[in-house]
């Protein structure tokens, strides 16, 4: 776990990744530090989705020329929903699914 040493201001004055009985053994005042998790913007989102799109077209490229592969027909319908997907009010929260 990571820890907050603090001093008598309550002030960070270090922090440490260690077990918690050893923190409390040597220091006096502590916390255990939880870090704040980023608000994505709508925007961000959509470039995310818009990534995550792009890769999976990149992964599935190898299919289109393999005519005769046995999910070839839903490979093609979901690189469609792909294409698809910025376009429709699931974007960029519900990602399209082979």
């Amino acid at each position: 776990m990571i820890y907050q040493i603090l001093n008598d201001a309550d002030e960070v004055i270090n922090t440490i990744n260690a077990e918690e009985s050893f923190v409390k053994a040597n220091f006096s005042k502590y916390k255990l530090f939880v870090p704040e998790v980023p608000t994505l913007t709508t925007d961000d989102k959509k470039t995310l989705g818009r990534s995550w799109r792009d890769r999976e077209l990149f992964d599935t490229d190898w299919i289109v020329p393999i005519t005769d592969h046995p999910q070839h027909a839903a490979y093609k319908t979901y690189r469609q929903k792909l294409r698809d997907w910025p376009s429709t009010s699931d974007f960029p929260d519900t990602k399209p699914t082979l």
